[in-house]
């Protein structure tokens, strides 16, 4: 690709349709098409490309995104560090709405989505990925975990530094039942994005981190009548600006150099595919 990316930001519109000079870019996969186009620019003096992850009209739902083309897709663009804000449901009271959390584990409770590159599926070129397995003890890059949580304290926001992010198939919201069994073991957030997009990045050696903005209290952690989208966006918007204004101090904040080790995630790995 001619228009490059040092870093990736995996949201919505609100996230960079305000900024100057930004260039739409189409990138072709050997995984089909990403949720949407790339939308690069320069932030912080860093360059930057923007992908919405429901698409720009918001028409895919968290089962249905292409988790596999969006990664590729930044990375093809030169992409290296991924910050990824999600909205999510506190499991616990203590996290209600407001609450911005970074978590450092994550539990995937998903059911139909591919979220492996190593498949031994023969790509388009003809090429074919070994079967892989990759360490995930610790799926998000430490790096940008504090790049994000000094990026909030600083901004007067303060995080809550780690917790453990459940990630449900969805469209639908948990039941009752559902959400006080993921709170029962100790997790502190639910939502339905975060994963495949922390996995794959690792196995594209990209550094990946998220941050989680709480917009309820799940079913289980409260009275009444449940979790609904109205009160989800509605909590959304009343905080997406300063969201939006901790998540670009964060890019700011972000080493130019690497050292963590998601850059060699693959080190000594014959994958029988060569990343972009």
């Amino acid at each position: 690709m001619s228009e490059q990316a040092e870093i990736g930001v995996i949201g919505g519109s609100g996230f960079y349709s305000f900024l100057d000079d930004v260039t739409e870019v189409t990138v072709e996969t050997p995984y089909g098409e990403p949720s949407d186009s790339l939308f690069l620019g320069e932030l912080a003096g860093r360059r930057v490309a923007f992908l919405p992850r429901h698409g720009r009209k918001h028409h895919l739902p968290p089962h249905r995104i292409n988790y596999r083309a969006n990664l590729w897709a930044l990375r093809a663009a030169g992409v290296r560090q991924v910050l990824a804000p999600c909205a999510v449901g506190g499991l616990q009271t203590k996290y209600g709405p407001g609450t911005l959390l970074v978590p450092d584990q994550l539990v995937d409770r998903t059911k139909s989505r591919v979220q492996t590159y190593y498949d031994g599926h023969p790509l388009p070129d003809g090429s074919v990925p070994h079967v892989v397995h990759l360490g995930f003890a610790d799926p998000y890059c430490e790096a940008g975990r504090q790049a994000s949580l000094a990026a909030a304290r600083e901004y007067g926001w303060e995080p809550v530094d780690g917790g453990t992010l459940c990630v449900i198939e969805g469209p639908r919201f948990s039941t009752r039942a559902e959400s006080q069994w993921h709170a029962a073991q100790g997790w502190a957030v639910v939502g339905m994005t975060g994963h495949p997009e922390a996995v794959l990045a690792r196995e594209l050696e990209l550094c990946y981190s998220s941050l989680t903005l709480v917009t309820d209290l799940d079913a289980g952690a409260e009275t009444g009548e449940g979790v609904s989208h109205e009160e989800v966006l509605r909590v959304f918007g009343e905080n997406v600006g300063r969201l939006r204004e901790v998540l670009f101090n964060a890019v700011g904040k972000l080493p130019a150099k690497r050292d963590c080790g998601c850059g060699n995630a693959l080190t000594g790995l014959d994958t029988g595919i060569t990343l972009p």
